[in-house]
Order: C-alpha cells, then structure tokens, then sequence
C-alpha cells in the first residue's frame, strides 16, 4: 500500500532478529534479567521486558561469572556482584572487527548485539551508490556502527557527547585494525553539531542514530527524546545528499511504539521517494527458542 499524500511506500511493523554469532549469545531471559554470554564469560543483567519465568534452573544463573544488582542508594543505578575475578576488559569477535568489553557501572557491556540486525541492510544500501558513501553516526557510544560503515568502505563522521564513549570506540578502531579508514570523531551535543553541518552546506548518504529517552550534552545540555527527536530528524534532512540511500533510528526504554517512530520518520522524510519501515529489534534465546524484545526502530530505505 502506499501513501498518495508523500512519496513513501507503507510497510507493516517488522521484527528484525540479531544474526547469531559466536561470541555472544542470549542463553535464557526471564523474571526481570537476562543470561548472556560475552566470549567466555557468562554475565547477568536486568531485562524489564523478561516479564516470563526463565528456562534454566536457579542455580545455572547462580553460576555466572557477574550479575548487575540494582542498588537503593539514588546515585548509583546498580553494580557488578563478581563470583570471580574478570578482567577490565575484554575482546569480542565479529566477523573481522574485534570489540572490547566492560562492565560499566550502568550495566551496560560496550556491545549491544542487536544492532547487528540493520548491518546487512546497512551493506545493502551503501552498496547501492556508485561513490564511496558518506555515513554520520549520531550517538554513537562504543562506535560498533561507525566500524561496520568504515569496513564497508564508508567516510564515517561518528558523534557522542561522552569523551569516555568516543575513547573507547577508538580503543575498538584500533583493535579491529582500522587505523586507516576515514573516520572523524566527535565529542559534542549533537543538535548543536548538525546544526554547524547544515550552516557549513555538509551532506551525508545515510544518517544512523541511536538517541537515549534522556541525556546530557558535554556543556549540559538537555536532550529528551519525545521532545528532541522530531527537530533533529528535522534537522537531518538538512544535511543529507542529493542521493541520499538511508535514514535509520534505533530508540530503546521508551513507552513510544514502533508507529510513532515510522510516523516522525515518514513525516520529515516525505519529499524523497523510498520506503519507510518500522518495528522491533530482538535477540534469539537460545534456550527456551523465543525472541527477547530489545528496541524499537524506524528506517527510511532510497531502495
């Protein structure tokens, strides 16, 4: 079906599942946590969504090499219960980047693996340009995204407010040897960096963001993303190519549906022909066999 008001073709919620690969893997979910393996170390951490009762016995959770446990005190979210020594960090393989992993005092790793989900979609419209491709990445913490584009063979501008982010995804440059690819890194709000695009005439191919429900920018700037997201994508279209191949936004712990990101994106996006989609991110539990829900996102595609 499509939309006779906008250049855009409709297309139902979809659900994109995570590849599997071999160094990591979603063991069991349930009562509020998940099981997780990371290389070789086994890590549980909460998951509101696993709202159902886990697979595996207790004492198999019981025997994970950490757990993130939630605190009561109002400045710390949580920390990490070792059961045994780990080491700061350590590297993840997929395919040939090499990604390092930490445990942070927010429970997050450094990895969030269903980004990989939009990679062969990212390859597949990079590959539609007769020209090396021009990528932004906008909130790109530990840079996952920012590597995969660069391997491909992208110029990568990669944009994050966290000087501790951006340090860690050049950490993964450098162990994924690419050193050499064009990537510029930038520590900054990102409204006000696309803003300075745009007042500078920059263009980019494809935009992917990745925007928290809340933060702060390196000067203190407030960023909400029910209040902000419109306005930037706004802003985006400002800055994107003559032949522009994607727009993607991932959104996670927002009470927003997926139809509300595929309508904010079709909105600002309805003078360029192509294919708007919206839906779900999901890992694999390799256990119980079911799909963990992990995040909503809307992706405009030029094919």
């Amino acid at each position: 079906m499509r939309d006779y008001t906008t250049n855009q073709k409709i297309t139902g919620p979809v659900l994109l599942t995570a590849p599997s690969w071999d160094d990591y893997e979603l063991i069991d979910a349930g009562s509020g946590q998940k099981l997780e393996r990371f290389g070789r170390y086994r890590l549980v951490r909460p998951e509101p969504q696993a709202i159902w009762a886990p697979s595996l016995p207790l004492d198999i959770w019981n025997r994970a090499d950490a757990q993130f446990k939630r605190t009561r005190h109002d400045d710390s979210p949580g920390e990490w219960v070792r059961n045994q020594p780990l080491p700061e960090q350590w590297l993840l393989h997929y395919d040939n980047l090499r990604l390092w992993v930490r445990l942070t005092p927010f429970r997050h790793t450094g990895i969030f693996p269903e980004h990989t989900a939009h990679w062969e979609w990212m390859q597949r419209q990079l590959s539609a340009g007769a020209r090396q491709s021009s990528v932004l990445v906008l909130f790109g913490y530990t840079g996952l995204t920012t590597l995969f584009a660069a391997q491909l063979g992208a110029r990568v501008c990669h944009v994050d407010a966290s000087r501790p982010a951006v340090r860690w995804a050049q950490a993964n440059q450098e162990a994924s040897d690419l050193l050499e690819r064009p990537i510029r890194w930038i520590i900054d709000d990102v409204m006000k960096f696309v803003r300075r695009e745009i007042r500078r005439g920059s263009r980019y191919d494809m935009i992917v963001m990745d925007p928290p429900v809340f933060g702060r920018g390196p000067k203190g700037e407030i960023w909400r993303l029910g209040e902000a997201l419109p306005e930037l994508l706004t802003l985006c279209t400002s800055i994107l190519s003559q032949q522009p191949v994607g727009v993607l936004v991932n959104a996670y712990a927002t009470n927003f549906s997926s139809i509300a990101l595929y309508n904010t994106l079709a909105a600002v996006m309805h003078p360029y022909a192509g294919n708007v989609s919206a839906g779900e991110l999901a890992l694999y539990d390799t256990t119980a066999q079911r799909l963990l829900p992990t995040a909503l996102y809307a992706r405009w595609s030029s094919t």
